[in-house]
């Protein structure tokens, strides 16, 4: 069983930058993409960013593309997303994703069977 843990979340103004990290433990990484997702209040879970195992193939979604940047470090069993120029609208609880061995490239919520428990980020105007 893989267990992630985010890391990085806070508080920050409008315009700034926050680095979030995931950190992976028990069966550590798993050969498959891993993605970083969000949910705000009242909202539903929402795709943010997607790397390949190798970290050679990323994705964004819309609203946080030229802005924010997803990374993964294998040998320390580490993802990352560097995220700057910060908007209100970018407040959200941020979710660390893993796929299983095998499968391949999806931004859907319910495709994802490796979680975190989430951190916080708000963005105060």
């Amino acid at each position: 069983q893989v267990q992630l843990v985010e890391s990085g979340g806070g508080l920050v103004q409008a315009g700034g930058p926050l680095r979030l990290s995931c950190a992976a433990s028990g069966r550590t990484f798993i050969p498959a993409p891993m993605a970083w997702f969000r949910q705000a209040p009242g909202k539903e879970r929402e795709f943010v960013a997607i790397i390949s195992w190798s970290g050679g193939s990323t994705s964004y979604a819309d609203s946080v593309k030229g802005r924010f940047t997803i990374s993964r470090d294998n040998a320390k069993n580490t993802m990352y997303l560097q995220m700057n120029n910060l908007k209100p609208e970018d407040t959200a609880v941020y979710y660390c994703a893993g796929r299983r061995y095998g499968t391949g490239w999806s931004s859907r919520v319910n495709a994802y069977a490796y979680w975190g428990q989430g951190t916080q980020v708000t963005v105060s105007s």
